[in-house]
Parts: C-alpha cells; structure tokens; sequence
C-alpha cells in the first residue's frame, strides 16, 4: 500500500437537497468567518445569513462546535487530497525522507491556519483542542518511515511519537496566546523544528 485511503466527507446516499443544504451553509459559515471571526458565529447567526430554518442548522451539525467541526472535516479532505495527489514533495513522486518533511510542514500550516476553527470545535469530549490524532497522519507517517530501510527501529514506536509531534502536542503549542501575535513566525519555526526531528530520527 502506497497511499492511505480514509473515508472522509458527507455520507453517502444522502438527498441532493441536503446536500446542497451542507455546501449553502459551510460556504455561509467560511463568509461569517472572514467578516466576523469564529466568537460571533452562532447557529442562530448562520441560520439566518443562509436564509434556511434554524431546526435544518441544528439538524445539520447538533451544536455550534458541529459547524467548526464540519469547516474542519471539509478542510482535512482537501488536505487529504493534496497529500494523496497532489505534486511531490507532499504529494507521490518524492524519496520518503523528502515527504516526511513535507507532510508535517504542510500539517504544522493546516495547524496554525486553522487555530480559531480547531479551538471552536471542542465540545467538551476530545483531550486536545482538535480532537484525537488524525488518522491520516499515522498511516502515513507509518507508511513513509517504512519505506526508509530503518533498520531495527521500532517504527510503530516511532509513528506514534512522530504523529504526536504533529497533532498532540502542537495542537495544545497551537492554544497559546501568544501564538497569535505572531503566527507567521510560529509556523516556520515549528515546521523547521518538524524537519529538523525528523532528519535527526531518520538518519542513516
């Protein structure tokens, strides 16, 4: 297996309107988002913005962390998509050292852009600001490492410790206040520190 294939997006079988009704209103949602910021979007808010009734918001997403919790999914997937196929290095084409790197400084940008998106989803049940690991970082990560020739390493060990770097402990990194004054800056340090891991880890 070259590439790792999750079953992201709506589900299948649903009915054209609703999902018409799904792409009106996160669509709606990113609007409300650039104007106002994450703090002001409620249901209500995006109920009336979309022009649809309040009882087809609540049964869309549940709760206002649902809708952040949607932005989110619809984000993994394009994400997803570039890391399946897009052009390499993040993409296929590229040594698996290469796109190690590539992937977690491309994870640690999806991060950082996505704080305020990341932090209005809790609902009070996931242990980090964005709930559990992605999935799509430990297959890949484990598939990657694999293809390295790593010897006797323990490369389950190392995925998860890997992984974690990634979507534990930067998530948490992420809910610092003062990564908001300057987030340019927190993103190329944190993905020159992915890089800098990762080459000391896979060292021959």
């Amino acid at each position: 297996m070259d590439q790792p294939v999750l079953p992201l997006g709506a589900p299948r079988g649903e009915r054209a309107d609703a999902v018409r009704n799904r792409l009106h209103l996160l669509t709606t949602a990113r609007e409300m988002l650039a104007e106002q910021g994450a703090d002001r979007l409620t249901m209500d808010g995006l109920a009336e913005r979309a022009g649809l009734g309040k009882g087809t918001v609540f049964r869309r997403f549940g709760s206002r962390a649902g809708i952040f919790q949607a932005l989110l999914d619809d984000d993994e997937r394009a994400f997803q998509e570039r890391v399946l196929s897009g052009p390499p290095p993040l993409g296929p084409g590229a040594a698996p050292l290469e796109r190690l790197i590539a992937y977690g400084r491309a994870r640690v940008g999806f991060l950082v852009a996505h704080r305020e998106i990341a932090r209005a989803a809790l609902d009070g049940t996931q242990p980090v600001p964005a709930g559990p690991e992605t999935p799509l970082s430990r297959m890949h990560i484990r598939m990657l490492l694999g293809q390295m020739g790593l010897g006797a390493a323990d490369l389950d060990v190392l995925t998860v410790q890997l992984t974690a770097a990634l979507d534990g402990p930067l998530l948490l990194y992420l809910s610092a206040s003062d990564l908001t004054q300057a987030a340019d800056q927190a993103d190329e340090r944190l993905a020159h520190g992915w890089q800098d891991l990762v080459q000391r880890v896979c060292r021959p």
